[in-house]
């Protein structure tokens, strides 16, 4: 469930920076919701409607999508307290390692 609320969202999120970034900004913008480039599809007015309608809806959708994955994952890795969890297990001790035998001294080997 959780991956395909994700899978969406970022859907979402990504037709509204499209859509974001073909509405006209006060400096111009990309400037393709315009009538120049449309082929008077749509008068200037319409356009920015439909695309101020847009951006409203995937918007509320986007939020929507973000408190619906929160409340999901609302302490899916958080621990309350350190005495909830059980105390870690200890390795085994090693055995010891037998001593190794003790060499006897060389013989001394009288030089004349």
């Amino acid at each position: 469930m959780t991956t395909v609320l994700l899978v969406l969202h970022f859907f979402v999120a990504a037709a509204l920076i499209g859509v974001v970034l073909l509405q006209r900004s006060e400096g111009g913008g990309l400037g393709i919701g315009s009538s120049q480039g449309m082929g008077n599809f749509m008068s200037g007015r319409g356009t920015a409607n439909l695309l101020t309608r847009a951006t409203a809806v995937l918007a509320t959708i986007f939020m929507a999508l973000a408190l619906a994955l929160g409340l999901l994952n609302q302490g899916a890795g958080r621990q309350r307290s350190i005495f909830d969890s059980p105390p870690p297990a200890q390795a085994p001790a090693a055995p010891a390692a037998p001593a190794a035998p003790a060499l006897p001294p060389a013989p001394s080997v009288p030089t004349n």
